[in-house]
Order: structure tokens, then C-alpha cells, then sequence
């Protein structure tokens, strides 16, 4: 375990091409805009299973994240067995990790994690286009575009950053609600939620780094 710990931390140097992005789907939807995707009230706690691949290195696990609306969560991340990798906390746009090497190898940054836990949490930004097909909105932010966003029934279904018209990283979620975060040509993180609950408030002590 100890041998996966230090494993986790190494630097893999291939970087991939990043796909160019497609044409966005639907059509035009000039006078709609973008709902507010916020975290609902209260406190949750959700337990995971977690999967990392960065080329030919694989990594198993299990964590789970305390979230507090609207916008405090930490995440505590465990190799298979038990073993504890470390913990992260996110609040706002600010991510501050134990174990920085390994945890925020695994995690994604700040606003594909709130896209991960369904809240969408990224720059304002101008020049939004946004088209739509039947229940799902797709739009682009930024000129140029510099975020893909596809909503479900006021749910985040994707969220990907685009960077001169690529593909730089990509959350998707999928109709079971695993999720996939893949920095393409890169590597991917898949996350397995297993359970989901509401739970009384937490103690102030779990936001101390």
C-alpha cells in the first residue's frame, strides 16, 4: 500500500492530443438562458468508489465527500484496504489538499468537482451561445468559448474547458450517475457514488486543512 501511495505522486509525462471540440448540438435558443444549477440546502454525505488510469498506472479506492451548501465540501480519499491517501477541502473556488502531491493529482480542480457534486461554478463570463434539444441545453461561455455546459431537467449532465477550440478536460455524467473527469490523452478519474444521504450539520473541525 505504501509501494501505490508513492506510485500515486509520480509525475507521467505524456500529455496527449486534446480533441478538438464539436459543433454544439440542437438549435438555437436565442432568448433562453442558463438555469442556476446551485447545491440544495442542508448536508450530505456521499461514499464512493474511485477508479484513477494515467497510462499504463491504475489506482483503486473508496473516499467520500461531506457537502455543505452552497459551497463547503471536503472529500477524504482511501486505497483499496483502507489506507488513507488524504483529504481535500473545497470552498469556492479554493482547493486545499493534505498530501497535495497525491490528492490533487487524483481530484479534479475546483469547478469540474462542484460539476461532480451538481453545482455549476465557473467565471462569468460574456458572449454566452446556447441552443437546445428537447430537455437538454447546451451552451458555450465565453468568446471565444471557453466552457461547454449540458444541462438535463436543471441537471448538470457535462462540463468541459475549452482552450482555443479543444478539449482540455471534461466532467461527464451519466444517466446512473457515475462520473468520468478525463484530461484527454492524459488521464481519467471515474467515480462510482454508492451511497448518497442527507445528514445533520457537521462538525466545524472537519474545514481545518
Amino acid at each position: 500500500m505504501r509501494y501505490a501511495a508513492i506510485v500515486l505522486a509520480l509525475y507521467v509525462g505524456a500529455t496527449g492530443c486534446a480533441p478538438r471540440v464539436a459543433p454544439l448540438k440542437g438549435a438555437p435558443a436565442p432568448a433562453r438562458t442558463l438555469p442556476v444549477i446551485e447545491l440544495a440546502p442542508g448536508h450530505r454525505r456521499i461514499v464512493f468508489r474511485w477508479d484513477y488510469e494515467e497510462n499504463s498506472l491504475i489506482i483503486r479506492g473508496e473516499g467520500a465527500i461531506r457537502v455543505a451548501s452552497p459551497d463547503s465540501a471536503r472529500v477524504d480519499l482511501f486505497l483499496n484496504g483502507g489506507v488513507t491517501v488524504g483529504h481535500a477541502i473545497l470552498i469556492g473556488d479554493k482547493l486545499i489538499a493534505t498530501n497535495q502531491q497525491q490528492v490533487q493529482r487524483v481530484l479534479p480542480p475546483p469547478p469540474m468537482m462542484w460539476a461532480a457534486l451538481g453545482r455549476l461554478a465557473i467565471p462569468a463570463l460574456p458572449d454566452t451561445v446556447v441552443t437546445s434539444d428537447g430537455e437538454t441545453i447546451y451552451a458555450d461561455i465565453g468568446k471565444p468559448a471557453a466552457w461547454r455546459v449540458t444541462i438535463r431537467r436543471n441537471r448538470l449532465m457535462q462540463l468541459a474547458s475549452l482552450n482555443a477550440g479543444k478539449v482540455v478536460e471534461v466532467l461527464t455524467r451519466d444517466d446512473g450517475g457515475r462520473l468520468l473527469y478525463e484530461v484527454p490523452g492524459r488521464r481519467k478519474l471515474w467515480l462510482g457514488i454508492t451511497r448518497d444521504e442527507e445528514v445533520p450539520v457537521f462538525n466545524a473541525s472537519i474545514w481545518r486543512p
